[in-house]
């Protein structure tokens, strides 16, 4: 079995207006807020309203996300969660068919 190493892999998509605002409305509901701040051990996060493709591995990411999206990935401020299966479907959004969110640890005091 080989390993093949993608060179490209195009990661842009467009959501609906509908579609994204019934998304955003899902992730930033008090239930999921406060899911999110338990799993975290903070006690507030906040939707930062940018998401992304989960990519392939590649040269150019090595960390299954767009490169603009690392830092995010190496900084303890932010959080990357997948965007639950039942959350998409509920959005009406099924290309693509995984998305990520990026939430900011908000802890006052």
């Amino acid at each position: 079995m080989t390993l093949k190493i993608v060179q490209n892999f195009d990661s842009s998509f467009t959501l609906e207006a509908q579609a994204q605002e019934n998304l955003f409305n899902l992730l930033t509901s008090v239930a999921f807020l406060n899911q999110i701040c338990q799993q975290l051990q903070s006690k507030q996060v906040k939707f930062t309203q940018l998401l992304f493709q989960p990519v392939p591995y590649s040269l150019t990411t090595t960390k299954g996300m767009p490169a603009e999206f690392e830092k995010y990935h190496e900084s303890d401020e932010y959080a990357i969660i997948n965007v639950p299966p039942n959350f998409m479907f509920s959005a009406k959004i099924f290309k693509p068919s995984r998305l990520c969110a990026i939430y900011q640890k908000v802890n006052n005091g």
